[in-house]
């Protein structure tokens, strides 16, 4: 069945993105290249790219101790470098498939591996962060570094597929929260009625990430001050700390229309509605503040078909949480429900797991505005989202002890 997927995904995406590759070079993988984290947790797989790889499937685990990487419209180099493995991976394969290229790696046996991937904001490389949970051994610096090890990585990997344990459902646990205040330091978001994005964002972050870590929870933030942070480094701070879900608050704004009010909640996904457009190009024009903004030239309407195919497991999950949270915006906290939206928001498109954006009212609205810079309005729209998330959790563990093929 998994391996149907994959041909499903890839082949949909030679439809679609044939228009995308004609008479454009194939972006080529140059080097694999293994490097232990400077917080002694993990390795750093890099896979070095001549350009910006379209699309990839996020990693997905082929059994206890194999994980599959597939990115689309790249083929390897006739110069391809492989290094020797490292850390926990002991054996990797590159393959080549329908113009794509699907790495796997194979882990040492008692590790417990939790794997990321994401685009490096300073190069056009690809990384896949590999953060080991649990080892046999004292700790992660004992395992090989890459000059210790001299194995070649091997072209086959027979492994017997292993049941799930409780030890390999750890590594899905909704254990890891980052929320992401959006706006800050020099980029105010929307102002009105004497009420700034960034203040409201910020204080509705911190109290919910202290909800959630009264329920055990770790939270990660992107920001906890006033501060300008790159939307791109937003999804890297949440890949690279094995976020589990990903959560950006924002504020809505319409300046002509001073009667509109309510909440939204949004997904990665193209836009149905004007509306929707227009949040999200508001949204996305931070991007001028920054250092580079070329970097998003990359992220195009056709890259974003393919990413909501091979991401669709992500997506399904980000819709149900969108979902849970408008509800107890509804129903719990009395705020106008505006409805679940799609659309291309690029702080969206870095994180790789469930990922939504808050839109929690309208500062153009004054009494609206009152009511999220009061303390009151931001506690109540905290603890919405806190119960949406837990909710959420539940439902989301739920599947990993009953799986559908179990039910």
């Amino acid at each position: 069945m998994r391996h149907a997927r994959l041909q499903v995904v890839l082949g949909l995406c030679m439809l679609l993105g044939c228009q995308m590759a004609w008479g454009r070079a194939a972006v080529q993988v140059t080097r694999i290249s293994f490097t232990p984290r400077a917080d002694q947790t993990g390795y750093v797989v890099r896979i070095h790219t001549t350009d910006h790889v379209s699309a990839y499937q996020e990693p997905e685990w082929l059994d206890a101790h194999r994980l599959q990487l597939v990115l689309f419209y790249t083929e390897p180099a006739p110069s391809l470098q492989h290094d020797p493995p490292a850390g926990p991976v002991v054996s990797y394969t590159i393959e080549p498939q329908n113009g794509h290229l699907i790495l796997r790696f194979q882990f040492a046996e008692g590790l417990a591996v939790e794997a990321a991937a994401y685009r490096d904001r300073l190069s056009t490389d690809i990384l896949l962060g590999l953060t080991v949970t649990s080892a046999p051994v004292a700790d992660v610096a004992s395992l090989p570094s890459p000059q210790q090890a001299n194995t070649p990585p091997a072209r086959t990997v027979a492994l017997k597929p292993e049941s799930s344990t409780p030890r390999n459902l750890d590594r899905w646990h909704l254990d890891t929260v980052v929320i992401d205040a959006g706006h800050g330091g020099k980029d105010p978001g929307a102002v009105a009625n004497g009420v700034r994005e960034k203040d409201v964002t910020l204080a509705v972050a911190l109290k919910l990430g202290a909800y959630l870590q009264q329920q055990g929870l770790r939270v990660i933030y992107t920001r906890t001050s006033d501060r300008f942070v790159e939307l791109r480094e937003r999804g890297r701070i949440a890949n690279e700390a094995g976020g589990k879900l990903f959560i950006s608050l924002h504020c809505n704004a319409a300046p002509g229309d001073r009667s509109a009010y309510g909440a939204e909640t949004y997904f990665l996904g193209l836009h149905k509605t004007e509306a929707a457009r227009r949040v999200m190009e508001r949204e996305n024009s931070v991007v001028r503040l920054e250092s580079d903004p070329s970097q998003y030239e990359a992220f195009t309407e056709q890259e974003l078909i393919l990413m909501t195919l091979a991401q669709s497991a992500y997506l399904r999950k980000s819709e149900k949480l969108a979902m849970l949270v408008q509800e107890e915006f509804a129903h719990r906290t009395g705020r106008v429900n505006r409805g679940v939206k799609q659309a291309g928001f690029y702080v969206l498109w870095s994180a790789s797991m469930p990922a939504i954006l808050v839109e929690l009212g309208f500062l153009t609205n004054p009494r609206e505005a009152a009511f999220l810079k009061s303390k009151a309005g931001q506690e109540q729209m905290a603890q919405a989202i806190f119960r949406a998330v837990q909710a959420f959790k539940e439902l989301y563990e739920r599947e990993l002890a009953f799986p559908a093929s179990a039910r």
